[in-house]
């Protein structure tokens, strides 16, 4: 069994968001700037999900702990 590319892409997308809301959020709470908050969550955004997204399949092609 293994994920599909498109399954792998949404879980990517959606643990990017709620990443991507804390880092936000810390950003936020350390120099109370929403411009650099924003700005850094969303550099944050796009490198993380393709870096996930290329993590998650190169796991994907590994057998090691999988369920037949």
């Amino acid at each position: 069994m293994s994920d599909s590319r498109a399954r792998s892409a949404t879980k990517a997308l959606s643990w990017r968001l709620v990443a991507t809301a804390t880092t936000v959020g810390l950003v936020f709470l350390f120099t109370r700037e929403v411009q650099l908050a924003l700005a850094v969550g969303g550099v944050e955004l796009v490198v993380k999900v393709l870096v996930f997204y290329l993590h998650e399949r190169a796991w994907n092609t590994v057998p090691w702990g999988k369920a037949a």
